[in-house]
């Protein structure tokens, strides 16, 4: 796996990774249990343990020379410290044992969504591959960086309303127009706090990141304004991802997941050869906007969400999003990158955002305006 994503030297770190892998499994049970019952303050105290035992350790053992390795024993650690945290959160959850039946039902409800999660996976990480194999390893570096950036609103955003949108639809699903309204509402929610993190990211890629990382990576900067909006593509597909899931529809993911990961591959080859990793950035959006969104919209309509709910939920966020990019490039242009002319050029643009969203908060609220 080392060799195919170009980095051979990586092998050793991937190795110690895998013990993450067991670790997060056994956690499963109790963390589900959390999100199930909503318990959010417990779920954020487990996880504020493990940042700041993984992160502690991480910088403890950079220090000390460790290099690459140090971020993998860092993550163990802190699996280590959620699997304990979980446990203690949710007492009794973690109990070893075989049900014939437990097991039937889990496999029914689970492997269609496992196959979809394999090829989820793939579709995120495709890209380091083709990037690996059909560029240098500086370029991977570059691309890696970047796609990491943009990934920032996804763990923000996308992760903590994921911690709750698929209990919240399930209690939804028996009921379409409830379920409907449930979605639009979390769906406006979910776009509103995203797009201005998105255009943030894009529309000031290049100081950003020579401010965070060095002038160095700003060849990162080039493909970092696509990938916010593949970022912001694949923050509404997980929500739409996790209703599907809610209302039975689990095999079609399987399919959706599929074609998408199919069409990916030969458009990042061609981007690759044809742009670098702007070109890779500009594949994986293109797949996304023109195949995926439409795909995913087609399964929601099929079970019940309609096309015009989705219009609605996106329509005000999407709009401020324009204003907001205006607003900071014309800003960028006059004021300079300076870190003062950043801040200033960023609460700008926040605010024309905000006052751009405020026709829309009755209906993020849940109440027609």
């Amino acid at each position: 796996m080392a060799d195919v994503l170009g980095s051979p030297e990586a092998s050793g770190v991937l190795r110690v990774m895998c013990l993450c892998v067991v670790l997060d499994g056994l956690s499963q049970v109790p963390a589900g249990f959390l999100t199930r019952e909503f318990a959010q303050g417990r779920r954020m105290a487990v996880d504020g343990l493990n940042f700041v035992l993984s992160t502690a350790v991480t910088l403890l053992l950079a220090v000390d020379g460790w290099g690459a390795m140090s971020f993998a024993w860092g993550s163990v650690v802190g699996n280590v410290a959620a699997l304990i945290g979980c446990c203690l959160a949710a007492p009794g959850t973690l109990r070893f044992g075989w049900d014939r039946e437990q097991a039937r039902a889990l496999l029914k409800f689970g492997l269609p969504l496992a196959g979809a999660s394999m090829l989820a996976l793939g579709v995120v990480n495709v890209d380091t591959m083709v990037v690996g194999s059909a560029l240098d390893p500086l370029a991977l570096g570059f691309y890696v960086l970047a796609f990491n950036i943009s990934g920032w609103p996804v763990r923000i955003i996308s992760e903590a309303a994921r911690r709750v949108s698929f209990a919240g639809f399930s209690r939804l699903a028996d009921t379409p127009e409830a379920l409907a309204a449930g979605f639009g509402r979390a769906l406006g929610v979910v776009m509103a706090a995203t797009v201005p993190l998105c255009v943030l990211l894009a529309a000031l890629a290049a100081p950003i990141v020579e401010l965070v990382y060095g002038e160095r990576w700003l060849p990162a900067a080039r493909a970092l304004p696509w990938l916010m909006a593949l970022g912001l593509v694949r923050i509404g597909c997980e929500l739409a991802y996790d209703c599907l899931v809610a209302i039975g529809r689990r095999r079609s993911l399987i399919g959706v997941q599929g074609l998408w990961l199919l069409l990916l591959i030969p458009a990042l080859v061609y981007g690759a050869r044809t742009g670098g990793i702007v070109g890779v950035a500009q594949g994986h959006v293109l797949v996304a906007g023109a195949v995926v969104v439409p795909v995913f919209l087609l399964a929601l309509h099929r079970g019940g969400i309609r096309l015009g709910t989705v219009a609605r939920a996106c329509a005000w966020p999407l709009l401020g999003g324009a204003v907001m990019t205006a607003v900071v490039l014309g800003l960028e242009r006059y004021l300079g990158d300076g870190v003062l002319a950043l801040l200033a050029t960023a609460a700008a643009g926040t605010l024309c955002y905000a006052v751009c969203l405020l026709p829309a908060r009755s209906l993020i609220r849940g109440r027609e305006p």
